[in-house]
């Protein structure tokens, strides 16, 4: 498993009966996650100290009930891949729809992969430039990462709220002047077009909902669409490419599954390395229990020498 390790500003504190006890910078949540179907005794003191409670209901849905939490606050995490004092990443937090918060941070496992790998060609060949595709790019954590380690990044959502605040959090992350386009599209009809206007990516990360609607109301399931999807984007890399990365939180799609893709339609044309594993977060004095929270599968052409180094510290 891949573990989301490095985190100052967030911490797992507990889980039980069907819930999460988190830590998000000074302010204590408590959410649902339909993997923890244990129970434990609620000994963190925390649980009586919460400031939000989302609330599931029976008939779908649910509700935030509040206690002193601010509308809205900020979290750091720093990317151990990149350089002190050019590894610092700001987002805005504020509870919404369904749960959450605008960030997932289980993902951070994934940034930082992905700056290493960005960082590492960058080093090897500083003049080259680095494209990497976001798409369903949500708030901006792997846009974020990727630009600090200095990719040109396109960032496509089909939520106009998701790519404002995505804008929000490059710019208190002091990118708000990086390479990066934001697009409100739809993910499969933008890499359709990108298709045909022949652009190419060095890099394509891709994190789809289980089910979705574009902004003209599309469908999106995923089981039935995650292939296809892949199989356009193979055909947006570049003749050098560095990565792919494909994210899932649908427990049907397990990481053989990811795997069995990726092999199939990047490995067998681009050569390299195809991994997936289950990522997750570590639990605060959980004698080391990890909240699962889905599955990554990465592929890369080759891991250089500086990307090795960072994983070695």
């Amino acid at each position: 498993m891949w573990l989301a390790d490095g985190w100052r500003d967030y911490e797992v504190l507990d889980t039980s009966s069907g819930e999460k006890l988190e830590r998000w910078g000074k302010y204590i949540l408590v959410r649902p996650d339909p993997q923890v179907i244990w129970q434990t005794g609620h000994a963190a003191p925390e649980w009586k100290k919460k400031n939000g409670h989302y609330h599931r209901s029976h008939k779908g849905g649910g509700e935030w009930e509040f206690f002193d939490l601010p509308e809205q606050w900020d979290v750091s995490y720093s990317l151990a891949a990149l350089p002190e004092g050019q590894n610092e990443l700001t987002f805005h937090l504020k509870p919404f729809s369904f749960k959450h918060t605008g960030l997932f941070p289980e993902q951070a496992v994934n940034w930082e992969w992905a700056a290493g790998l960005i960082d590492g060609r960058k080093r090897e060949a500083p003049s080259n430039e680095i494209k990497v595709l976001n798409l369903f790019a949500y708030t901006g954590g792997a846009t974020l990462a990727c630009a600090k380690a200095g990719a040109s990044v396109a960032h496509v959502d089909a939520s106009k709220g998701m790519v404002t605040w995505a804008k929000e959090n490059a710019a208190a992350s002091g990118l708000a002047d990086a390479k990066i386009r934001y697009l409100v599209d739809d993910c499969v009809k933008f890499v359709e077009r990108e298709i045909r206007r022949g652009n190419h990516y060095e890099g394509i990360i891709m994190d789809p909902p289980s089910y979705g609607r574009g902004p003209k109301g599309e469908v999106w399931k995923i089981e039935d669409q995650i292939f296809p999807l892949i199989q356009l984007c193979v055909k947006l890399l570049s003749d050098e490419p560095l990565f792919f990365l494909v994210n899932s939180y649908t427990t049907g799609l397990q990481p053989a599954v990811l795997s069995y893709m990726m092999n199939l339609e990047i490995a067998s044309r681009f050569g390299g390395q195809v991994q997936a594993e289950e990522i997750g977060i570590p639990v605060r004095g959980g004698d080391r229990l990890i909240l699962p929270c889905g599955a990554s599968g990465r592929w890369m052409q080759r891991e250089n020498l500086f990307a090795q180094e960072w994983r070695l510290k």
